[in-house]
């Protein structure tokens, strides 16, 4: 079987327009999640960069980080933590609040998910205006981790989300 390439995989995210609200061009990754060889491609592809380097939790952000997260935890052979939305971990836990266009919101972790010291990789599906991403990396620093990077499918980049991140290696595999 040939390897996927990011162009496959970019061919295959659908545009949905004024989705979820009008002037929004959403970015629907169904599609390649519904294809087991472009979503393993495009893991493998996300992964790659830290086979050779340890990671010991990689950390899936609310909810679609969760697919992405999952799944690169078990390629990396490292453990894989959820970073939730409020009020939805059966634990006890550290909280982030975080500014969104209109109003905040606010994330949790279990305070022992990570260990101090520990090296973490945040996984999500797209990167925004950063603001979820960078509340996890505070969360996460709370706890001691040491944050190897973030990793993204997407990346809108004209939201420039990535400076909200600044210090850490970014990566978006395909960005718009």
């Amino acid at each position: 079987m040939n390897p996927v390439t990011i162009a496959e995989i970019a061919a295959a995210i659908r545009n949905v327009p004024d989705f979820p609200k009008p002037g929004i061009q959403f970015k629907d990754i169904t599609p390649v999640l519904a294809d087991g060889r472009l979503f393993d491609g495009a893991m493998n592809l996300l992964v790659e960069p830290y086979r050779n380097s340890r990671v010991d939790k990689v950390v899936g952000i609310d909810a679609r980080g969760f697919i992405f997260g999952a799944v690169a935890a078990t390629k990396l052979g490292a453990g894989f933590v959820p970073v939730r939305k409020k009020g939805k971990l059966p634990w006890n836990t550290h909280e982030q609040s975080y500014d969104l266009e209109y109003g905040s919101a606010t994330v949790a972790v279990h305070v022992d998910a990570v260990k101090p010291g520990e090296r973490v990789l945040l996984v999500d599906d797209l990167l925004a205006t950063g603001g979820t991403a960078a509340a996890a990396m505070r969360l996460l620093e709370k706890l001691g981790a040491h944050v190897v990077g973030f990793d993204f499918l997407i990346e809108l980049k004209f939201l420039e989300g990535r400076s909200k991140l600044a210090g850490h290696p970014v990566r978006a595999l395909i960005g718009y």
